[in-house]
Formats: structure tokens, C-alpha cells, sequence
């Protein structure tokens, strides 16, 4: 990889990681509309592992009174609503884990080229929409209950198809079950924690049983790049997804999804 590609790969996935486009569709594409060579599964933990340490960092308070919450809850400690959060949260991560397991090679093999992103970017840009307009805007993350959490995280599942994005399905959903955007996408970002760690653990652990070669200069600026990126992107999202809505990333995900049916078939 020469540095050009490692600086826009780096920024795209960490601005796109947490904003409802597909940080996945969004990795994939340049190999396939520039000619360049896969970056290769070392430099996409290196880029997932900078976006997990800006939304580790930026909620940093919260997961500390979660944390603290839940294991005072665990020991016997009276439930708080830092603890149900933290347990809801984890049931909002068991659909993808499982899921992960079960269609990970399928994915791989079939799922990842430009026809299927095409139609995944358009489909559920349309859902967001669908979502927004539906949005009761009622809710916080704290009152979203365990069957709230529980069918987001099954959205959070379809993620695994690339071109779906994981914040854009969870936001969704969220929207539909009655949370404000702004706890939509609260949520959404602090269920991204547990999920992003487990894709690196076990990419990682490919990348050492089957000995795929390390550009260490490359993961190195890409951690920096796509972890100062995922952080502004989150503190700017939600500064102002309150009063711009959905709609500026569904018509972004309706024009992406239509030139790429114009680049496969034209």
C-alpha cells in the first residue's frame, strides 16, 4: 500500500464507521473502482482498532459507570439504570455474535462485491428514511427496556452484509422502537464497542494462524488516521443529528447506490 491509499483508507473507515453509510461497503469499493490491490485483513484491524479507541475514548465516562454498575449488580448490588444499560447492551450484541459465527465465510465468499452494496445501500437507505419519518423521539437510551435492545441487535446482526452499515440499521431500528435520534445513535455508538473488539480479536487471531504479512508503518498511521477521524465524526454526529434528521444520508446512500448500479452495468 502507498500512503495515499492508507490515508484515505484510514479516514473513510473511520468516518464511515459510525455514521448510517457502511463503513464496510465503504472499504471495499476503492480496491474495486480504482484498481488497487485489497488492503489486506492486517490494515483493517488496524483501522477498526483506531475506531474502537475514539468511541472508548469519547464515552469513556459512561462505560466507567456502566462498568461499575453492572459488577456492583453481578455481586449482588441493587440494579441501577447504568446496569441494565450495560446489560442491555450486551444482549444487543449476542444476534451478531451468533450470526457472525454462522454466516462469516458465507459473507466472505458471496457478499462483498458491488452488486450486492449497491442494493444493501439503497434498500436500507430507504429503511433509515422509513425509520426517521416513523421516529417518536420519546425515548432514552436508559428507557429503551431488554426487548427494545433485543431487536436491535438483531438489525445489528444484518450488518454483517456489507453495504447494510451497522450505526445506520441500529439507528433504524432504534428510531422505529420510539428512542430520540440522539439516543439512537448513543446507543447504537456504545453497542459498537463490544462488537468492533470482538471483529478485531478474531481477525487478528487470522491474521497469526494463518500468517498473513504485517506493513507495520501502514497499521501504525492507519490506527492514528481512522482514530481521529471516528472521533470527530462522533462528537460532530451527534451535536447535530437532533436538528438535521436522517435525510442528508439517505439521499447520500440513494446517490452512492445508484452510480454504483451505473459503474457494474454501464
Amino acid at each position: 500500500m502507498d500512503t495515499l491509499q492508507v490515508v484515505l483508507l484510514a479516514f473513510i473507515q473511520g468516518l464511515t464507521e459510525f455514521l448510517p453509510i457502511s463503513s464496510s461497503a465503504h472499504l471495499i469499493l476503492p480496491a474495486q473502482l480504482f484498481g488497487w490491490q485489497d488492503q489486506g485483513l492486517s490494515f483493517d484491524v488496524a483501522v477498526h482498532i483506531g475506531s474502537l479507541l475514539a468511541v472508548m475514548l469519547y464515552f469513556r465516562t459512561e462505560i466507567i459507570t456502566m462498568l461499575k454498575a453492572w459488577l456492583s449488580h453481578v455481586t449482588g448490588g441493587p440494579a441501577t439504570p447504568d446496569s441494565r444499560l450495560a446489560w442491555w447492551i450486551i444482549l444487543a450484541t449476542l444476534p451478531a455474535v451468533v450470526f457472525g459465527f454462522m454466516v462469516k465465510d458465507i459473507v466472505e465468499q458471496y457478499l462483498r462485491g458491488p452488486g450486492v452494496i449497491a442494493i444493501t445501500t439503497v434498500v436500507f437507505g430507504l429503511l433509515l428514511w422509513l425509520g426517521d419519518k416513523m421516529a417518536r423521539c420519546e425515548l432514552n437510551e436508559y428507557q429503551a427496556g431488554w426487548k427494545k435492545a433485543l431487536l436491535i441487535g438483531l438489525a445489528q446482526a444484518l450488518a454483517l452484509i456489507p453495504g447494510t452499515s451497522r450505526s445506520g440499521v441500529t439507528m433504524t431500528a432504534a428510531l422505529m422502537l420510539g428512542l430520540s435520534r440522539q439516543a439512537a445513535a448513543r446507543f447504537s455508538f456504545l453497542m459498537s464497542i463490544p462488537v468492533i473488539l470482538g471483529a478485531a480479536i478474531l481477525m487478528g487471531k487470522d491474521i497469526v494462524t494463518e500468517g498473513h504479512s504485517v506493513d507495520w508503518s501502514a497499521m501504525g498511521l492507519g490506527v492514528v488516521l481512522s482514530f481521529v477521524a471516528a472521533y470527530g465524526c462522533i462528537h460532530f454526529f451527534l451535536k447535530i443529528i437532533s436538528r438535521m434528521g436522517m435525510m442528508p444520508f439517505v439521499i447520500y446512500r440513494l446517490a452512492l447506490g445508484i452510480f454504483l448500479c451505473g459503474f457494474i452495468y454501464l
